[in-house]
Parts: structure tokens; sequence; C-alpha cells
């Protein structure tokens, strides 16, 4: 085809939710042999509009060309059919199967499989990609990481795609990995394969692509030549004007504020490499990092709910702590907030009340008996200080909305035993009046002596919320900043290979 012609055009994308609008007639090209690097901070769109790329999602409104041909996908099949195949940040191969079977299982077999021509087309695309010395028999699950990677875009190859979406490919993969991707993108960009490269390192969005186009809020926001682009203009059109309303101004931190919680070294292999830290009381310490970056896993791993012990040394209110289980976690004096709210942190068909003193119900009673009296009147204690709007404390709490049943989950663990409480993604899928009722909480429980630890991959949610700041990537923390550091300082350190406050 005529390469002037984009392989992709997008124009005028809408996308409605009910009565909420999230992309505002967004536009996007991409050319063949195209790297474009597609950029926003968390809920900017750039997931709903590949989502309709892909076919995952039905556009409201907008044109969608395929070499020049309007489509209308009805079904992720549809867009199979046009060359188009999403990798998605989670490597979605198989484990038991063999490299094979990986690799050709979006073909047709008619109901028969020819065993022998199945590993001679898989190694045919191996050889191309480079990789020619796997062996085609070889099971997936003895495969490291990045070559699983590899295995998904030969398996896309096989099927004859010539448009690859791939979000945060390099997520869960060290430097060296990352360069064994971007080796063979390289040489899919030489042949004509168009690549949608959706990521939040800016070091290898620069490195790898062709163009970097910036959503933010549903919009275009700006469209930036890697080799003339200044990281900083970039970032600018991620994060717009940050709304300083959201996080209120505080006095700082005293420096002799007690040390509550020290980690020297810690350490899970494949997850978390040396990590140290100190959190005083009274502090909000924000850990800013991507999914696959460790940052969903370092508060689990710190309160015992990882499943196996770290490495290095930890300490607790001056004691030596060993984070073995929630419940020695617990008993330590540690709360805990998880991310996954839905499926960790609410008992749906429970009530407020039973959600709300779940983590300490024995303070309520004596013995083996509690007193639902005292049980109602803490909760409505809660319900007061922190306006959780609900019908009362026997109410479902399935039926309160994302931000009321976050502030149960906080309440929670407001016990006068925990002295370190750690949160992660604290406002994800809450509205903005609630994100900003949480973050007023938060550092009003903070100032109160609470020494609270905030793990998150919202930038602009660590910015302004933390008396201090640290970045993490690929296990490690990379960079530490004081008070006053803005998103885009913290985003930038993703984008140099060695970063200092």
């Amino acid at each position: 085809m005529n390469a002037a012609i984009p392989r992709i055009q997008m124009r005028n994308i809408v996308k409605n939710f009910g009565t909420v609008r999230v992309l505002e007639g967004v536009s996007l090209d991409v050319m063949p042999g195209e790297i474009v690097a597609l950029l926003g901070s968390n809920g900017a769109g750039k997931s709903t509009l590949m989502k309709i790329l892909t076919a995952n999602y039905t556009k409201t409104s907008g044109e969608i060309r395929v070499n020049a041909n309007v489509v209308e996908f009805t079904s992720p099949r549809d867009s199979a059919r046009v060359g188009i195949t999403f990798l998605p940040q989670e490597i979605s191969v198989f484990p038991e199967l063999s490299i094979a079977e990986n690799i050709c299982m979006s073909a047709d077999s008619a109901g028969r499989v020819n065993w022998s021509d199945m590993a001679r087309r898989a190694q045919v695309v191996l050889d191309d990609l480079g990789f020619g010395h796997l062996a085609a028999e070889t099971l997936v699950a003895d495969l490291p990481v990045a070559e699983r990677r590899i295995i998904e875009i030969a398996r896309a190859l096989e099927a004859q795609a010539d448009i690859l979406v791939m979000d945060e490919p390099t997520a869960s993969l060290s430097e060296q990995e990352s360069e064994q991707i971007f080796t063979i993108l390289r040489g899919l960009k030489a042949r004509g394969t168009s690549i949608v490269y959706i990521s939040h390192y800016l070091k290898e969005v620069f490195e790898i692509s062709d163009r970097i186009v910036v959503l933010r809020d549903g919009l275009n926001a700006g469209e930036f030549d890697p080799d003339t682009a200044q990281v900083e203009e970039v970032v600018g059109a991620m994060l717009g004007k940050v709304a300083g309303v959201m996080f209120e101004e505080r006095a700082p931190l005293p420096s002799d504020a007690p040390v509550i919680f020290t980690c020297r070294g810690l350490t899970l292999p494949g997850k978390v490499e040396g990590v140290s830290f100190d959190l005083r009381a009274g502090e909000i310490l924000g850990v800013f990092g991507l999914i696959g970056s460790g940052v969903e896993v370092l508060g689990r791993l710190i309160f015992g709910a990882e499943g196996r012990p770290p490495a290095g040394d930890t300490t607790l209110l001056g004691k030596p702590y060993q984070p073995v289980s929630a419940l020695k976690g617990k008993d330590a004096g540690i709360g805990f907030v998880t991310a996954e709210r839905k499926t960790d942190g609410i008992m749906a068909d429970m009530s407020v009340r039973e959600n709300l003193v779940a983590a300490f119900q024995r303070d309520f009673g004596n013995g083996p008996f509690t007193s639902p009296s005292r049980e109602l009147e803490h909760t409505r204690d809660w319900i007061t200080k922190l306006g959780i709007k609900t019908s009362g404390p026997e109410q479902a709490i399935r039926f309160l909305s994302g931000g009321n049943q976050q502030k149960v989950c906080v309440a929670r663990w407001l016990n006068p035993k925990v002295k370190m409480l750690i949160l992660e993604e604290p406002t994800r899928g809450v509205d903005v009046g609630a994100r900003r009722e949480i973050y007023s909480h938060l550092v009003d429980f903070a100032r109160s002596g609470l020494a609270v630890l905030v793990l998150s991959s919202d930038v602009e949610e660590i910015a302004g919320l933390s008396d201090r700041s640290l970045v993490i990537d690929r296990g490690r923390i990379l960079a530490e900043f004081a008070h006053g550091a803005t998103a885009n300082d913290l985003l930038s350190a993703s984008a140099r290979p060695v970063t200092s406050a």
C-alpha cells in the first residue's frame, strides 16, 4: 500500500459510559513502519481508545480506518481480521503448553492438529525474530519472562498481524530484557509493522518511538518528536495544570518525629530488591511506581501478606519485626488497606458495621461475645467523622459508592493499636469529591501521630499527598524526593537511568 497513507486513522473518537464521557473527539494516526508512543496519566483515556481499536469497546461516535478503509468492529475477532493484535501488560501465554502451541494458537486447524507442521511454522517465526535457538517443543513455563513476551509477539506475527498495540510491554522486565524487546520492535518496524506503544517509562519511550502522542482527560493534549522534544514538555502535556485544591497546604513534619518503621535491604527475589527507608510518626511517605514496578508488592510484603518473608532487616516501634503473616503484621501494630477493594477489601453482602469492625472485633466485647451496641456506637462515630454516606450501620456495604466503601476500609484500621497504616491505591475507583475527603482525612490521621505509607501508580496522588516520596521501578528505589516535589519530578525520574533527589 501507499506508505503515505496511515495504516490506522482514528478520527474524532467519542466514548460515553452512560452519562459519563471519557473520550471527547480523540484522533490518532499510525503510519506503516512507525512506532507511536501513546502517553497519558491514569484516566487519560489511553486504554479506552485502544479498547475501541481492538473492539473490546464500541465507540459512541467517530470513524476508524485501517489501510484507508472504513471499519466497523463488533467483536475483537473483527479487529484481528484486519491485522490488529493487542498485547496486554499481563503476559497472556499458556505456560502449560509448548512454544509451538502458543504461537500457532490462532491458526485454523479444521479440527485436526498437525504437530510437525505446527512446530515448523513456529520455528519459522522464531527464526524471523532472531530467537531460533528456542525449541518449538519447549514448555513456555520453562521460559523467563522476557522470552514469554517474545512468544506473544511471535503469536501475533504468525496470525499475520501488522498492527501491534502494546500496553506497558516492559513493565515486568529488566533493562537487559527490555533491550531484547526493543531489538525485535526495531526489526518489525523495518519490515513495515505499525506499533502503538503505551508506556509510562519515559526513558524507553524516547528511545524506541518515532512519535509521541499524549492524551489528557479524554482529549488530545500534544504530539512530540522524541528527537527534539524535552522530557519536561511531554510530562507537562500529560499532567496539565494539577488542581491544588485537591491537596491541602500543611505544616512540615517536625524534624524530631520518632521513627516508627525502618527497613534495610528489603528483598524478595523477582519482586523487590534492596529497598531501604525510614517512616516517622506523623509522616505520609508516598511510593510512586507503575504496575509491575514493585509498587503493588511492597506494601503487602511489609504487612506480611505476600506469602513468604523477605530478606533484609526491619524494625517496628524500635523492635525487630519480621513480616511473616498478615495476622502478625496486625498484631505488631500495622494496618493495611488493599488496592483490590471489591475482592479483598470489603465483604459485599455484610453490613457497614460488620465491615468496619472486622479487623478488631474482639475489642467490642468480653471473651467470645461481642457487644452489638458498642459496635453500633463505634460505627456511627466513624460514619460521622468520615462523612460516610449510608442509610445506617446495618446497610449492606455493596450499596455504597466506591468512595464510601473506601472510607469504611480505612476506618476499619483506625484503632489505637495501629501505629502504621499502609494504603495501596487509596483512591482507585473513587470520585473526585471523595478523593479530596480521603486525602484530607489521611493528613489529619498522620498529624495525630499515625505513620502512613501510601503506594500508588497515580503520580499526582503521591506528589500532592506525601511529606516525602520515593520512586520505585523493577523492584528498586530509584529516587527520593522531599516535600514539595511535583508530579513532573516523580514522573521524570523514570526517564533517567540513575536519579537522585
